[in-house]
């Protein structure tokens, strides 16, 4: 976790320095909330990055546009009581943070893990909206949770605490207002709890969480969505210097959804995955994960566990105990794990490593140091703001299914997927260069993102 605070002025790259109306809500914002080092994180990044678009467009500043962006139009607080199988009575507080609705229903998902906070939560709620944005689809952002751990609990005793978090999370979601999803500690599993609860009590069978069941509603291809994604946009990324992932040395962090469906596409489009990582280290596999391996990072995931020294027991192959991969050779990195896990000293060893590209697939995982190093080397660098829009792009493509009831082919929602995330890329380079920022994927991702927000704002009014 960062803890530093963002500095207003600084420059971002390149001596550009942030906009005076961009610095002001910045002291503002750092003085109301100085506890919440990720959001301001957050919010420094997207200020620093717009101040172009503020130089030509008084009219934001005149409408207070970013006073009013970087407050969530609501956040919900609330108590989630329930029984473990002792019958001891335990109390955890759960969050929905429903960030904006601007473009359409908040969108996000809903993390079940012991470093949900609220400031976590309104960085990604806030990030989740300007990501949402770059879809094109129409979308809020918002984002969930309470600090509750499923690893270690049984199946009964997760089916009580998503039962009680949903009996007080469903007064304030429904297919049009609020479509949670999942995310860190909320799979399948936990999403049919939660939906079975809504069903009972609102007494209507309605698309009102995405993740669902294949049987029941939910889209094939939405668990490896978010990693099919980050593989197209980092494939995209590469084809700008005549280049692809086929024949490429990738390196990979986390191993679950996100990681295994890198892994997977990135495999499928001809790269070598030698690395993976959790909590406890890295595995470093030379020969690629691939075939049997993939499959097996899914029986890592359904242990419930958070080591992936089993994988390095199960194939015989290095582990690498309270380290991170970054220190292995590659082509490319794709970071899927968690917030600031790429620092600045593996940057440094990236750089020396000649690795060309790094896409985010988690939210914000790469501190602002080590992106600012990696931007001055000329490496190819994209957030997770553009890079992993595909998990809710996908989440988007499951609620177009529910609106007609039907359930499309892998292949479609594929193809779908792919015209998504080449149109985000696409769209990164374009807003980047309309605005002096050539290459700039940060600088794109977020102006384009907050140019789509902003306008609907004007259109919409005061509100």
């Amino acid at each position: 976790m960062a803890t530093d605070k963002p500095t207003p002025g600084k420059p971002n790259d390149a001596g550009n320095r942030m906009h005076p109306y961009a610095t002001r809500v910045l002291e503002q914002v750092s003085a109301k909330y100085p506890w919440e080092t990720e959001f301001l994180q957050a919010v420094h990044e997207v200020l620093a990055c717009i101040s172009p678009v503020l130089l030509v467009n008084p009219r934001y500043e005149k409408l207070c546009i970013l006073e009013r962006l970087v407050e969530p139009e609501r956040t919900v607080s609330f108590r989630v009581p329930w029984t473990d199988d002792r019958n001891a009575v335990h109390v955890t507080r759960g969050y929905r943070v429903q960030f904006s609705s601007v473009l359409g229903p908040y969108k996000g998902g809903i993390r079940f893990h012991p470093s949900v906070t609220e400031s976590s939560l309104k960085f990604l709620g806030f990030e989740q909206t300007f990501k949402n944005a770059l879809t094109g689809q129409q979308l809020g952002g918002g984002k969930g949770g309470a600090s509750f751990q499923t690893r270690g609990r049984s199946d009964q005793e997760i089916m009580r605490f998503c039962q009680a978090f949903m009996t007080e999370l469903s007064r304030h979601i429904d297919a049009n207002t609020d479509i949670p999803a999942g995310d860190i500690g909320v799979g399948s599993r936990e999403i049919g709890f939660m939906f079975g609860q809504y069903k009972r009590l609102a007494n209507r069978f309605e698309g009102v969480l995405t993740g669902k069941g294949v049987e029941w509603g939910g889209s094939l291809m939405r668990p490896e969505a978010t990693g099919y994604g980050v593989a197209y946009f980092a494939d995209r990324m590469l084809g700008t210097r005549n280049e692809s992932l086929a024949g490429k040395t990738v390196a990979v962090s986390g191993f679950g959804n996100v990681a295994w469906g890198a892994v997977e596409k990135v495999t499928a489009l001809g790269a070598k995955v030698v690395t993976l990582s959790g909590p406890d280290g890295f595995v470093h596999d030379p020969a690629g994960v691939s075939g049997e391996k993939i499959e097996y990072m899914l029986t890592l995931r359904a242990g419930g566990g958070d080591a992936v020294k089993g994988y390095a027991d199960h194939f015989g192959v290095e582990f690498h105990p309270g380290r991170r991969p970054w220190v292995v050779p590659c082509d490319v990195a794709l970071p899927c794990a968690i917030q600031n896990e790429l620092g600045e000293e593996d940057a440094r060893q990236l750089i020396a490593n000649k690795c060309q590209c790094v896409a985010e697939g988690a939210n914000m995982p790469t501190t602002p140091e080590a992106v600012e190093l990696l931007q001055q080397a000329r490496v190819l660098f994209a957030p997770g703001k553009a890079a992993n829009a595909g998990g809710v792009a996908c989440s988007g493509l499951e609620m177009a299914q529910n609106s007609s009831r039907q359930r499309w082919p892998a292949t479609q929602v594929d193809e779908a997927l792919g015209g998504i995330m080449r149109s985000i890329h696409d769209k990164c380079l374009e807003a980047a260069s309309l605005h002096g920022r050539e290459g700039d994927y940060v600088a794109g991702a977020n102006i384009a993102g907050f140019l789509r927000v902003a306008e609907a704002m004007i259109d919409q009014g005061i509100c």
